[in-house]
Formats: C-alpha cells, sequence, structure tokens
C-alpha cells in the first residue's frame, strides 16, 4: 500500500509540473498587440486623424490616451476603457466597423497585455520597434457593378462621418440626433429616414455627400469624400443598402422623410420625383430653380409621397 501511494503521489506532482502556471507564461508586450491595432483601430485612431484624440499607432500614443483621459490602466484590464470598448461593457462597441469586432482571441491577448504592465518589452531583452509607423492602408473600394455592402461603406463612415455622428462626437451628441455607428443607426428610421434602400436620390446621407442639400458632408470639409467613395455609397443604396452579408435592407414604407434640393419642372428636386397630389401643402409657390424643403413620407416603393413643399 504504501508504494502505491507514493506512485500516485508522483503522478500527481508530475501532472501538475505539465500543467502551464500563468506566472510563468511569457509576458504579451505591445509587439504582440500592435497587429491587431494596425488592421483593425488605426484606421480612425491614428495621429494624422485620431478620433477622440486618441492614436493607437504608437506605443506612445497608446499610454497617452484620448482627450478624456487614459485608455489603458496597467495590472487593470478591466478598469481600462480601452479592453472595455472592445468587449462591449462599454458604448459604443470597438472598432466602430464591426460586427465583426476583435475575436475572443485578440481581445483576450490585449487584456493579458495590460493586466501584465502594458510592456513594451520583456525587461533585460531588445528595445521592440514600433510596429505601427502609419496608419493602415485604406480598404480597396469595390468596382462600378460589384456587389456593395455595409462592411464597404462602414469603413468611409468610421473615417469621415462618425467623428460627429456618434454619442460623444465632436459637438456632443450627434447632429439632427442621427447616429452613424451601427448598420441599425444608419438605417433607422426612428424621427425620419436618412437612407432609402434602393433610392440614393432620396436618401439624405447622399445628398448631403454629394452636395446637393446643405450643409454638404462631412462637415469639416473640404476635402469632401472622393468620388469614389460617394459612388461606393451610391451604389450601397442603390443596392438595397445590404448589411455586411449582403443581406438588403427592407423599405420602411410609411417612415417620414426629408429631403433639400433645386426644384426642377414637373415637380422633380435634382432630378428625383416627387408624389404630389391634391393635398399636397404648397408653401409660398415655389419654382423651378428655388431651393426647397420637402417633407413627405415613403411609399412602399421607397417613392416620395410629398406632404409639404417650400421654399427655404
Amino acid at each position: 500500500m504504501p508504494g502505491r501511494v507514493s506512485c500516485l503521489a508522483l503522478a500527481v506532482v508530475l501532472a501538475c509540473c505539465a500543467l502551464p502556471l500563468r506566472g510563468q507564461e511569457s509576458p504579451v508586450t505591445y509587439a504582440e498587440v500592435a497587429p491587431i491595432f494596425n488592421q483593425r483601430c488605426v484606421m480612425c485612431h491614428n495621429s494624422a486623424a485620431a478620433m477622440m484624440e486618441l492614436s493607437l499607432d504608437s506605443y506612445a500614443g497608446v499610454l497617452k490616451g484620448s482627450s478624456n483621459g487614459p485608455v489603458v490602466a496597467a495590472g487593470d484590464a478591466a478598469g481600462s476603457e480601452l479592453v472595455r470598448r472592445i468587449t462591449g461593457a462599454s458604448q459604443p462597441r470597438m472598432p466602430l466597423t464591426g460586427p465583426p469586432f476583435l475575436s475572443e482571441d485578440e481581445i483576450a491577448l490585449v487584456e493579458q497585455w495590460v493586466d501584465g504592465g502594458l510592456l513594451e518589452a520583456v525587461a533585460g531583452g531588445e528595445p521592440v520597434p514600433q510596429v505601427v509607423e502609419a496608419p493602415a492602408a485604406e480598404p480597396e473600394l469595390p468596382a462600378p457593378g460589384e456587389a456593395v455592402t455595409y462592411a464597404h461603406v462602414a469603413p468611409i463612415f468610421a473615417r469621415r462621418c462618425i467623428k460627429c455622428h456618434a454619442e460623444s462626437g465632436l459637438m456632443g451628441g450627434p447632429p439632427e440626433g442621427y447616429l452613424l455607428t451601427s448598420y441599425q443607426a444608419a438605417l433607422s428610421a426612428g424621427d425620419r429616414v436618412r437612407i432609402v434602400p434602393g433610392n440614393p436620390d432620396a436618401s439624405m446621407v447622399v445628398r448631403r455627400v454629394r452636395g446637393q442639400s446643405s450643409p454638404r458632408m462631412p462637415f469639416d470639409g473640404p476635402p469632401f469624400l472622393s468620388a469614389e467613395e460617394i459612388r461606393v455609397i451610391e451604389d450601397w443604396v442603390a443596392q438595397g443598402a445590404p448589411d455586411a452579408q449582403g443581406q438588403p435592407a427592407a423599405v420602411p414604407a410609411g417612415a417620414k422623410i426629408r429631403i433639400e434640393g433645386l426644384l426642377e419642372p414637373g415637380w422633380r428636386v435634382d432630378g428625383l420625383r416627387l408624389v404630389v397630389t391634391g393635398s399636397t401643402r404648397i408653401d409660398k409657390s415655389p419654382r423651378p430653380g428655388d431651393y426647397v424643403e420637402v417633407r413627405g413620407r415613403l411609399d412602399r416603393n421607397g417613392n416620395v409621397l410629398a406632404e409639404r413643399i417650400r421654399p427655404r
């Protein structure tokens, strides 16, 4: 019996020794998390155009934090705002172009880096060069005629629009209460619809980036969006404003809509045909060439049923 107990005890000791101990694992350094930031974050958070003044394109930038203060606290991943944003504990969840968001493995690596003390390099080792020295290359845009999904337009919104159209943007709350931080928010028909699936000319987002409606967006332009970026947004809406998986959105029939632009003969606004009936309220006798505001509702085909037309 004593011999059997000794063998069992030895087996337990050997098994325990074979298990990796967290304290003995190689510490995570900046060199390991920098590629994650480069691929998913620096599109918006780089020194050239850092949202909330948060640059994630260098070790120093991460440690400096944002205009609201530090975003990482050594040894406290759960209390670090950067970790809270990538896990969704704080909103909006990052990256704003998600879903998909960071994978569980990527999140775990960032958490280990923060909990491990935000090491730039292993103690006593060679200094780790900055892995991210410039913003990641802009994603390739779909060619004319190709399928366009939300995954293609989200980076455009993230680079040029979300700095204002977010819960805590440059202007405080989002202008006109309109958020562009997610697919659902962009397509929302809450107070009124800004994107009409299948009808770019009726979509205020398209009209604003074209400059047909005032003020032209982005508000900090020029430069405004490039012709290619505008074309991609137009194609996306024309194809039904599909989500990232390619599923087109339904037209929010009955939703309120408001557009502005130049009135043309035949009750058209910048080429968009309005449905004008005897119940349409027409104020101050607008004439072709006048800049007008149109309020109305959408029918099931995405046409604008004008309820009121007035000069602006």
